[in-house]
């Protein structure tokens, strides 16, 4: 392998296949085992091939590489979402390579600047390695809007006694501990000193302490029980084809096919949360087209939650993805507008250029959504419900530290489509999202999908019940359980930069420690 590696072209396929082979760590395979090998072995390389490495761009190159394989492995579903309009289907082989080299960019950069730091010592290099990373992880995570997909720590997603420490420090946080975790065969590997050993040693004790923590949190019994519910919340999950957002005579269908899955009581007092979008052709100002048909199937001891695009029509038409509260007679009790669009999906950067040449965005044949102004706790208060929470549409699940700036509500509620992405891993990675959401935030996160995967999860990240992407159903919630406001949520990301703060002086320390020896 080392005469192999000394070869350029190869050690380009060796660096890339080690990104791919990564990439099966992360929802719905999660070998996290996998990243102590392909991470220390591409960390490894780049401390030791310093043939390949004479200039920073090849630092870039070689990051950039790894990042490559990494992201066209596991982000190759987002591509499906062209195949639904013949339209995009010229642009298919491009956003499969075009994605994934863009995101690779920002590992690029982080080996670009990491070559700016030759003369540290094995431990230090580590942690500089952490540091850089997970600071261009939450760039990558923010800036424009934001892409928080696939962090290395996601490969976690299923040990829930190790994940329950994102309660006090959250993901970017938990990231930057994991890379370095990650890394420990590296340290071993190119030890030097007795040093190396202590190290790998100490973030061995680091790591068990949070399993411990972890599983103290799991047994802990000091949550709120809400026993006192007497209404019942019916979670829809639904298997409509998307080739209905092209298709404008079928909401008829669509709606007695929701109805006949909620299947209403009407002596019961009942929450339905049906999922993202299921009327694409009527928006909230037509909705009262279906009053007969929601007066004959439910009463006034019903609420229905339901995802419908509004419109403004002002000096400029806006349209909004929307979240809606209504009763039996499609009253507007509340509503939500999406305040996270995806790019090319619901909004088309640069508009005005782009639809010159052609392009428009995929859920929607006329404009670009507008963003809504603020996201606020939505209450159903009356003599049936007592119930407030957070609500979020889709994509928005996946911002951790940036969800409200309240945290008085009960529970998170996240409808979704997630059609777009067929039968693949794209819909088990956004629904590890919420799992991190509810573990972060401490709070119930009830998610009602079309063709993606319906769940109530805990507080803990605990899966109460959910149906498979491939499945339709009801679930059907009584009690909800929920712990005292989080540390994180207090906190927030600033938390991260703490770390990145207390990583930094340790690196000094390490630094200035070696030169009075």
């Amino acid at each position: 392998m080392k005469a192999l590696l000394k070869n350029k072209y190869f050690s380009y396929l060796y660096v890339a296949t080690l990104g791919g082979i990564t990439s099966f760590s992360l929802p719905p395979y999660n070998y996290f085992i996998i990243n102590f090998f392909t991470l220390s072995l591409f960390y490894v390389f780049i401390i030791n091939y310093k043939k390949h490495l004479k200039k920073k761009i090849d630092y870039f190159k070689y990051g950039w590489l790894f990042g490559f394989g990494y992201f066209i492995l596991s982000l190759y579903w987002i591509v499906i979402s062209l195949t639904f309009d013949q339209n995009f289907n010229f642009l298919i082989p491009i956003a499969l390579i075009l994605v994934p080299s863009f995101i690779a960019v920002f590992y690029g950069l982080s080996l670009y600047f990491f070559s700016y730091f030759k003369n540290f010592n094995n431990i230090s290099l580590v942690l500089i390695f952490s540091v850089i990373f997970s600071f261009f992880e939450f760039i990558r995570g923010s800036i424009l809007t934001g892409f928080p997909w696939n962090l290395f720590v996601f490969s976690f997603s299923q040990n829930l006694a190790f994940i329950q420490i994102l309660s006090l420090i959250g993901t970017y946080s938990f990231n930057l501990i994991c890379l370095s975790f990650f890394l420990i065969p590296a340290v071993f590997i190119l030890r030097k000193s007795k040093y190396d050993i202590f190290f790998c040693i100490i973030f061995i004790f680091l790591i068990f302490g949070f399993i411990l923590f972890g599983e103290k949190r799991l047994n802990s019994e000091n949550d709120e029980l809400y026993k006192d519910k007497k209404y019942l919340i019916k979670v829809i999950s639904s298997k409509v084809d998307i080739n209905r957002f092209y298709d404008t005579g079928s909401e008829y269908e669509i709606i007695n096919d929701l109805i006949d899955l909620s299947k209403p009581d009407k002596s019961v007092p009942t929450i339905f949360i049906w999922p993202e979008g299921m009327l694409t052709s009527t928006n909230l100002k037509d909705i009262h087209y279906y009053k007969d048909l929601f007066q004959l199937n439910f009463s006034n001891k019903h609420i229905i939650i339901l995802g419908i695009n509004d419109v403004e029509k002002n000096n400029n038409l806006k349209i909004y993805n929307s979240l809606v509260v209504v009763d039996n007679n499609l009253n507007v009790l509340n509503y939500y507008h999406k305040n996270n669009l995806v790019p090319f999906g619901e909004f088309l950067p640069m508009e005005n250029f782009l639809k010159k040449i052609g392009l428009k965005i995929i859920t929607n044949n006329y404009q670009s959504f507008s963003k809504g102004k603020e996201r606020k706790i939505i209450s159903i208060k009356n003599k049936n419900f007592d119930l407030s929470f957070l609500p979020l549409i889709c994509y928005e699940i996946i911002y951790s530290g940036n969800l409200k700036k309240t945290y008085n509500f009960d529970i998170i509620i996240n409808i979704s489509e997630d059609g777009w992405f067929g039968n693949s891993i794209g819909p088990h990675q956004h629904f590890a999202h919420s799992i991190f959401r509810a573990v972060e935030e401490g709070r119930n996160i009830i998610r009602s999908t079309n063709n993606g995967i319906s769940a109530f999860v805990g507080p803990k990240g605990n899966i109460i019940s959910k149906t498979e992407s491939t499945q339709s159903g009801v679930l059907e919630i009584r009690n909800l359980k929920n712990n005292k406001e989080t540390f994180f949520s207090k906190n927030g990301n600033n938390i991260f930069f703490y770390f990145l703060l207390f990583y930094i002086t340790l690196i000094f320390f390490l630094k200035i420690n070696r030169e009075i020896k």
